[in-house]
C-alpha cells in the first residue's frame, strides 16, 4: 500500500487528508469519521468516502445543514 492509500480500518491517510481540497473553493476539508465524509466549510459541502476512496465530485456531494456548519471551525 502506498503511502497515500487508506488503511485497511478505512480511515483516511493524513498525507491524503493534507493532499485533497475542496473542488469548488479549493479550501480545506475536514474529515468526519463517524459520516465518513469531508467536509468543505466554504463551499457547505460534505464528499462521502465509498470503500475508502474520497468521491470528490460536487454532482456527489450533499449540502450541509446550519447545523453541521455550525460545528465546524
Amino acid at each position: 500500500m502506498s503511502d497515500l492509500e487508506t488503511s485497511g480500518s478505512g480511515e483516511i491517510d493524513p498525507k491524503l487528508l493534507d493532499i485533497l481540497v475542496c473542488p469548488q473553493t479549493r479550501g480545506p476539508l475536514a474529515y468526519d469519521r463517524e459520516k465518513g465524509e469531508l467536509l468543505s466549510k466554504k463551499a457547505g459541502l460534505a464528499f462521502p468516502i465509498r470503500d475508502g476512496v474520497p468521491i470528490m465530485l460536487i454532482d456527489e456531494a450533499r449540502s450541509l445543514s446550519d447545523e453541521e456548519l455550525s460545528k465546524l471551525s
